[in-house]
Protein backbone atom coordinates (compact mmCIF):
# COMPACT_ATOMS: atom_id res chain seq x y z
CA UNK A 1 0.00 0.00 0.00
CA UNK A 2 1.33 3.44 -0.92
CA UNK A 3 2.26 5.60 2.05
CA UNK A 4 2.81 9.32 2.32
CA UNK A 5 4.61 11.44 4.92
CA UNK A 6 2.45 13.31 7.44
CA UNK A 7 1.03 16.51 6.01
CA UNK A 8 2.66 19.64 7.41
CA UNK A 9 -0.08 22.20 8.04
CA UNK A 10 1.94 24.49 10.30
CA UNK A 11 2.61 27.24 7.73
CA UNK A 12 -1.05 27.35 6.71
CA UNK A 13 -2.20 27.36 10.33
CA UNK A 14 0.13 30.25 11.12
CA UNK A 15 -1.37 32.19 8.23
CA UNK A 16 -4.88 31.54 9.56
CA UNK A 17 -3.82 33.16 12.84
CA UNK A 18 -2.43 36.15 10.95
CA UNK A 19 -5.71 36.61 9.06
CA UNK A 20 -7.71 36.45 12.29
CA UNK A 21 -5.35 38.86 14.03
CA UNK A 22 -5.60 41.36 11.18
CA UNK A 23 -9.39 40.99 11.11
CA UNK A 24 -9.74 41.78 14.80
CA UNK A 25 -7.18 44.60 14.76
CA UNK A 26 -9.06 46.35 11.96
CA UNK A 27 -12.40 45.80 13.70
CA UNK A 28 -11.10 47.14 17.01
CA UNK A 29 -9.70 50.25 15.32
CA UNK A 30 -13.14 50.92 13.83
CA UNK A 31 -14.93 50.12 17.11
CA UNK A 32 -12.71 52.44 19.16
CA UNK A 33 -14.04 55.38 17.16
CA UNK A 34 -17.59 54.52 18.27
CA UNK A 35 -16.84 54.26 21.97
CA UNK A 36 -15.21 52.13 24.70
CA UNK A 37 -18.19 49.79 25.17
CA UNK A 38 -18.10 48.72 21.53
CA UNK A 39 -14.33 48.27 21.66
CA UNK A 40 -14.78 46.11 24.76
CA UNK A 41 -17.26 43.92 22.90
CA UNK A 42 -14.79 43.35 20.08
CA UNK A 43 -11.99 42.58 22.53
CA UNK A 44 -14.21 40.04 24.28
CA UNK A 45 -15.20 38.46 20.97
CA UNK A 46 -11.51 38.22 20.01
CA UNK A 47 -10.78 36.44 23.28
CA UNK A 48 -13.65 34.06 22.57
CA UNK A 49 -12.12 33.20 19.19
CA UNK A 50 -8.63 32.64 20.62
CA UNK A 51 -7.13 29.38 21.79
CA UNK A 52 -9.39 26.95 19.95
CA UNK A 53 -8.25 23.73 18.30
CA UNK A 54 -8.80 25.24 14.83
CA UNK A 55 -10.41 21.99 13.69
CA UNK A 56 -12.17 23.56 10.71
CA UNK A 57 -9.15 25.41 9.24
CA UNK A 58 -7.09 22.23 9.64
CA UNK A 59 -9.73 20.22 7.78
CA UNK A 60 -9.85 22.79 4.98
CA UNK A 61 -6.06 22.99 4.67
CA UNK A 62 -5.82 19.20 4.58
CA UNK A 63 -8.23 19.05 1.65
CA UNK A 64 -6.72 22.01 -0.19
CA UNK A 65 -3.04 21.12 0.07
CA UNK A 66 -3.38 17.42 -0.72
CA UNK A 67 -5.44 18.29 -3.80
CA UNK A 68 -2.62 20.42 -5.15
CA UNK A 69 -3.56 23.86 -3.87
CA UNK A 70 -0.63 26.26 -3.69
CA UNK A 71 -2.13 29.61 -2.58
CA UNK A 72 -1.83 29.21 1.19
CA UNK A 73 -2.90 32.82 1.69
CA UNK A 74 -6.27 32.20 0.04
CA UNK A 75 -6.71 28.93 1.94
CA UNK A 76 -5.85 30.66 5.22
CA UNK A 77 -8.48 33.32 4.54
CA UNK A 78 -11.19 30.71 3.94
CA UNK A 79 -10.01 28.76 6.98
CA UNK A 80 -10.26 31.92 9.10
CA UNK A 81 -13.78 32.47 7.77
CA UNK A 82 -14.78 29.01 9.02
CA UNK A 83 -13.20 29.76 12.39
CA UNK A 84 -15.22 32.99 12.66
CA UNK A 85 -18.34 31.03 11.72
CA UNK A 86 -17.55 28.56 14.51
CA UNK A 87 -17.10 31.44 16.94
CA UNK A 88 -20.42 32.97 15.90
CA UNK A 89 -22.28 29.71 16.36
CA UNK A 90 -20.89 28.88 19.79
CA UNK A 91 -21.52 32.43 21.03
CA UNK A 92 -25.14 32.19 19.87
CA UNK A 93 -25.45 28.63 21.19
CA UNK A 94 -24.47 29.85 24.66
CA UNK A 95 -27.16 32.53 24.47
CA UNK A 96 -29.76 29.95 23.46
CA UNK A 97 -28.71 27.68 26.33
CA UNK A 98 -28.58 30.62 28.77
CA UNK A 99 -24.97 29.72 29.53
CA UNK A 100 -22.60 32.36 30.86
CA UNK A 101 -19.42 30.27 30.87
CA UNK A 102 -17.52 28.13 28.40
CA UNK A 103 -14.60 25.90 29.32
CA UNK A 104 -14.63 27.22 32.85
CA UNK A 105 -14.33 30.89 31.81
CA UNK A 106 -16.87 33.65 31.35
CA UNK A 107 -18.09 33.71 27.75
CA UNK A 108 -19.19 36.86 25.92
CA UNK A 109 -22.56 36.92 27.71
CA UNK A 110 -20.86 36.16 31.01
CA UNK A 111 -18.34 38.97 30.65
CA UNK A 112 -21.02 41.57 29.93
CA UNK A 113 -23.32 40.26 32.62
CA UNK A 114 -20.41 40.64 35.03
CA UNK A 115 -19.66 44.18 33.88
CA UNK A 116 -23.28 45.18 34.35
CA UNK A 117 -23.44 43.58 37.80
CA UNK A 118 -20.22 45.31 38.84
CA UNK A 119 -21.79 48.62 37.79
CA UNK A 120 -24.70 48.01 40.18
CA UNK A 121 -27.27 46.79 37.66
CA UNK A 122 -29.80 44.41 39.25
CA UNK A 123 -29.48 40.70 38.43
CA UNK A 124 -32.24 40.32 35.84
CA UNK A 125 -31.16 43.40 33.89
CA UNK A 126 -27.51 42.30 34.08
CA UNK A 127 -28.46 38.92 32.57
CA UNK A 128 -30.32 40.73 29.80
CA UNK A 129 -27.27 42.92 29.11
CA UNK A 130 -25.04 39.88 28.92
CA UNK A 131 -27.31 37.90 26.61
CA UNK A 132 -27.81 40.95 24.38
CA UNK A 133 -24.05 41.34 24.03
CA UNK A 134 -23.83 37.67 23.08
CA UNK A 135 -26.36 38.09 20.28
CA UNK A 136 -24.58 41.15 18.92
CA UNK A 137 -21.12 39.57 19.13
CA UNK A 138 -22.29 36.43 17.36
CA UNK A 139 -23.80 38.54 14.59
CA UNK A 140 -20.51 40.40 14.16
CA UNK A 141 -18.51 37.18 13.91
CA UNK A 142 -20.96 35.78 11.36
CA UNK A 143 -20.91 38.84 9.11
CA UNK A 144 -17.13 39.00 9.50
CA UNK A 145 -16.85 35.46 8.18
CA UNK A 146 -18.79 36.35 5.05
CA UNK A 147 -16.69 39.52 4.69
CA UNK A 148 -13.49 37.46 4.61
CA UNK A 149 -14.92 35.28 1.86
CA UNK A 150 -16.18 38.25 -0.13
CA UNK A 151 -12.69 39.80 -0.21
CA UNK A 152 -11.07 36.59 -1.45
CA UNK A 153 -8.94 37.17 -4.55
CA UNK A 154 -9.93 34.15 -6.63
CA UNK A 155 -11.84 33.43 -9.79
CA UNK A 156 -15.46 34.67 -9.60
CA UNK A 157 -16.90 31.20 -10.16
CA UNK A 158 -14.77 29.76 -7.36
CA UNK A 159 -15.84 32.56 -5.01
CA UNK A 160 -19.51 31.95 -5.81
CA UNK A 161 -19.16 28.20 -5.20
CA UNK A 162 -17.45 28.89 -1.89
CA UNK A 163 -20.22 31.29 -0.94
CA UNK A 164 -22.81 28.59 -1.70
CA UNK A 165 -20.96 26.04 0.46
CA UNK A 166 -20.67 28.56 3.28
CA UNK A 167 -24.33 29.55 2.99
CA UNK A 168 -25.39 25.90 3.15
CA UNK A 169 -23.27 25.43 6.27
CA UNK A 170 -25.01 28.32 8.03
CA UNK A 171 -28.43 27.24 6.78
CA UNK A 172 -27.95 23.66 7.99
CA UNK A 173 -26.54 24.70 11.35
CA UNK A 174 -29.47 27.02 12.04
CA UNK A 175 -31.89 24.21 11.18
CA UNK A 176 -30.04 21.80 13.45
CA UNK A 177 -30.02 24.32 16.29
CA UNK A 178 -33.79 24.75 16.02
CA UNK A 179 -34.27 20.97 16.10
CA UNK A 180 -32.04 20.80 19.19
CA UNK A 181 -34.11 23.48 20.92
CA UNK A 182 -37.36 21.72 20.03
CA UNK A 183 -36.05 18.37 21.28
CA UNK A 184 -35.24 19.90 24.66
CA UNK A 185 -38.93 20.71 25.17
CA UNK A 186 -40.25 17.30 24.14
CA UNK A 187 -41.08 14.75 26.82
CA UNK A 188 -39.10 11.53 26.81
CA UNK A 189 -36.27 10.89 24.37
CA UNK A 190 -36.42 11.14 20.55
CA UNK A 191 -35.29 8.25 18.31
CA UNK A 192 -31.58 7.87 17.65
CA UNK A 193 -32.04 8.80 13.98
CA UNK A 194 -33.47 12.19 14.96
CA UNK A 195 -30.54 12.84 17.29
CA UNK A 196 -28.03 11.95 14.57
CA UNK A 197 -29.78 14.17 12.02
CA UNK A 198 -29.77 17.07 14.47
CA UNK A 199 -26.07 16.59 15.22
CA UNK A 200 -25.21 16.38 11.54
CA UNK A 201 -27.06 19.59 10.68
CA UNK A 202 -26.03 21.56 13.74
CA UNK A 203 -22.32 20.75 13.72
CA UNK A 204 -21.06 18.16 11.22
CA UNK A 205 -21.97 20.17 8.10
CA UNK A 206 -20.04 23.30 9.03
CA UNK A 207 -17.24 21.45 10.84
CA UNK A 208 -16.43 18.72 8.31
CA UNK A 209 -18.53 18.62 5.14
CA UNK A 210 -18.24 22.30 4.24
CA UNK A 211 -14.51 22.83 5.04
CA UNK A 212 -13.55 19.70 3.09
CA UNK A 213 -15.61 20.75 0.09
CA UNK A 214 -14.43 24.35 0.29
CA UNK A 215 -10.80 23.20 0.24
CA UNK A 216 -11.51 21.06 -2.81
CA UNK A 217 -13.32 23.86 -4.66
CA UNK A 218 -10.51 26.29 -3.86
CA UNK A 219 -8.02 23.74 -5.25
CA UNK A 220 -10.24 23.44 -8.36
CA UNK A 221 -10.76 19.70 -7.86
CA UNK A 222 -13.33 17.78 -9.87
CA UNK A 223 -17.00 17.73 -8.91
CA UNK A 224 -16.69 14.03 -8.13
CA UNK A 225 -14.04 14.73 -5.52
CA UNK A 226 -16.09 17.56 -4.01
CA UNK A 227 -19.14 15.27 -3.76
CA UNK A 228 -17.23 12.37 -2.21
CA UNK A 229 -15.62 14.68 0.35
CA UNK A 230 -19.11 15.81 1.34
CA UNK A 231 -20.10 12.20 1.99
CA UNK A 232 -16.92 11.51 3.93
CA UNK A 233 -17.41 14.71 5.95
CA UNK A 234 -21.00 13.78 6.77
CA UNK A 235 -20.08 10.40 8.21
CA UNK A 236 -16.93 11.37 10.06
CA UNK A 237 -18.72 14.47 11.36
CA UNK A 238 -21.48 12.32 12.84
CA UNK A 239 -18.88 10.00 14.40
CA UNK A 240 -17.15 13.07 15.87
CA UNK A 241 -20.37 14.30 17.44
CA UNK A 242 -21.21 10.92 18.99
CA UNK A 243 -17.72 10.94 20.52
CA UNK A 244 -18.64 14.35 21.93
CA UNK A 245 -21.76 12.79 23.47
CA UNK A 246 -19.59 10.15 25.13
CA UNK A 247 -17.00 12.64 26.34
CA UNK A 248 -19.74 14.89 27.73
CA UNK A 249 -20.66 12.13 30.17
CA UNK A 250 -17.63 9.86 30.51
CA UNK A 251 -14.72 12.14 29.56
CA UNK A 252 -12.20 13.48 32.04
CA UNK A 253 -12.66 17.20 32.64
CA UNK A 254 -8.87 17.68 32.57
CA UNK A 255 -8.80 16.30 29.02
CA UNK A 256 -12.00 17.78 27.58
CA UNK A 257 -12.13 21.13 29.37
CA UNK A 258 -15.84 20.48 29.90
CA UNK A 259 -17.80 19.57 33.02
CA UNK A 260 -18.43 15.85 33.15
CA UNK A 261 -21.96 16.28 34.37
CA UNK A 262 -23.27 19.40 32.67
CA UNK A 263 -24.87 17.25 29.94
CA UNK A 264 -26.51 15.08 32.61
CA UNK A 265 -27.67 18.09 34.62
CA UNK A 266 -29.05 19.68 31.46
CA UNK A 267 -30.72 16.42 30.39
CA UNK A 268 -29.14 16.89 26.97
CA UNK A 269 -30.72 14.70 24.27
CA UNK A 270 -27.93 12.49 23.00
CA UNK A 271 -27.70 9.02 21.46
CA UNK A 272 -26.88 7.74 24.96
CA UNK A 273 -30.16 9.06 26.34
CA UNK A 274 -32.13 7.95 23.29
CA UNK A 275 -30.88 4.38 23.58
CA UNK A 276 -31.34 4.27 27.35
CA UNK A 277 -34.98 5.35 27.02
CA UNK A 278 -35.82 1.92 25.62
CA UNK A 279 -34.25 -0.04 28.47
CA UNK A 280 -35.45 -1.07 31.96
CA UNK A 281 -32.93 1.34 33.54
CA UNK A 282 -34.77 4.34 32.09
CA UNK A 283 -37.23 4.61 34.99
CA UNK A 284 -34.39 5.41 37.41
CA UNK A 285 -32.21 7.26 34.94
CA UNK A 286 -34.96 9.63 33.83
CA UNK A 287 -35.34 10.81 37.42
CA UNK A 288 -31.71 11.90 37.47
CA UNK A 289 -31.36 13.53 34.06
CA UNK A 290 -32.19 17.19 33.77
CA UNK A 291 -32.10 17.88 37.50
CA UNK A 292 -30.55 21.27 38.37
CA UNK A 293 -29.70 19.79 41.77
CA UNK A 294 -27.75 16.87 40.28
CA UNK A 295 -24.89 15.94 42.62
CA UNK A 296 -21.60 14.21 41.85
CA UNK A 297 -23.05 11.07 43.43
CA UNK A 298 -26.16 11.32 41.22
CA UNK A 299 -23.95 11.80 38.14
CA UNK A 300 -21.91 8.73 39.03
CA UNK A 301 -25.12 6.69 39.33
CA UNK A 302 -26.37 8.00 35.98
CA UNK A 303 -23.11 6.95 34.33
CA UNK A 304 -23.42 3.53 35.94
CA UNK A 305 -26.93 3.14 34.55
CA UNK A 306 -25.81 4.23 31.07
CA UNK A 307 -23.15 1.54 31.15
CA UNK A 308 -25.44 -1.14 32.57
CA UNK A 309 -28.21 -0.57 30.04
CA UNK A 310 -25.74 -0.78 27.15
CA UNK A 311 -25.99 2.86 26.05
CA UNK A 312 -22.25 3.50 26.23
CA UNK A 313 -21.42 0.41 24.18
CA UNK A 314 -24.14 1.29 21.69
CA UNK A 315 -22.72 4.81 21.22
CA UNK A 316 -19.21 3.42 20.82
CA UNK A 317 -20.55 1.06 18.16
CA UNK A 318 -22.11 3.98 16.30
CA UNK A 319 -18.78 5.80 16.30
CA UNK A 320 -17.01 2.81 14.77
CA UNK A 321 -19.81 2.27 12.25
CA UNK A 322 -19.78 5.84 10.96
CA UNK A 323 -15.99 5.94 10.94
CA UNK A 324 -15.97 2.81 8.79
CA UNK A 325 -18.50 4.38 6.43
CA UNK A 326 -16.23 7.41 6.18
CA UNK A 327 -13.21 5.24 5.36
CA UNK A 328 -15.14 3.49 2.60
CA UNK A 329 -15.80 6.83 0.88
CA UNK A 330 -12.04 7.38 0.75
CA UNK A 331 -11.66 4.31 -1.48
CA UNK A 332 -13.37 6.16 -4.32
CA UNK A 333 -10.89 6.16 -7.26
CA UNK A 334 -11.01 9.93 -7.71
CA UNK A 335 -9.57 10.50 -4.21
CA UNK A 336 -5.79 10.95 -4.56
CA UNK A 337 -3.64 8.68 -2.37
CA UNK A 338 -2.16 11.61 -0.43
CA UNK A 339 -5.63 12.85 0.51
CA UNK A 340 -6.72 9.32 1.40
CA UNK A 341 -3.76 9.02 3.78
CA UNK A 342 -4.33 12.44 5.34
CA UNK A 343 -8.04 11.86 5.91
CA UNK A 344 -7.39 8.40 7.34
CA UNK A 345 -5.39 10.19 10.03
CA UNK A 346 -8.28 12.64 10.52
CA UNK A 347 -10.61 9.66 10.98
CA UNK A 348 -8.37 8.12 13.60
CA UNK A 349 -8.10 11.37 15.56
CA UNK A 350 -11.86 11.92 15.45
CA UNK A 351 -12.59 8.44 16.79
CA UNK A 352 -9.85 8.28 19.42
CA UNK A 353 -10.32 11.66 21.13
CA UNK A 354 -10.26 11.43 24.91
CA UNK A 355 -8.50 8.07 25.00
Amino acid sequence: METHPPLDLSAGEDQVEVVLQQFFEQAKDRAAKLGPAYLSLWQTLENSAAGGKRVRPRILLTSYLTLGGTDRGAAARVGAAFELLHTALIVHDDVIDLDFTRRGQANVAGVFRGLAAAAGVEERAARHRGLSAGVIAGDLALTGAFRLLDRLEVDTEVRLRLADIFDEAVFASAGGELIDVDLSFQPGAPPVDEILQMERLKTAVYSFEAPLQAGAVLAEASNDVVDVLGLYGRDIGIAYQVVDDLLGVFGAESATGKSSFSDLREGKRTVLVSYAAGTPQWAELSELLGSPALTARDAARARELLVTCGARDYARGLVLDYAQRARLHLQYPAIPPALRTALSAVTDRAVNRGR
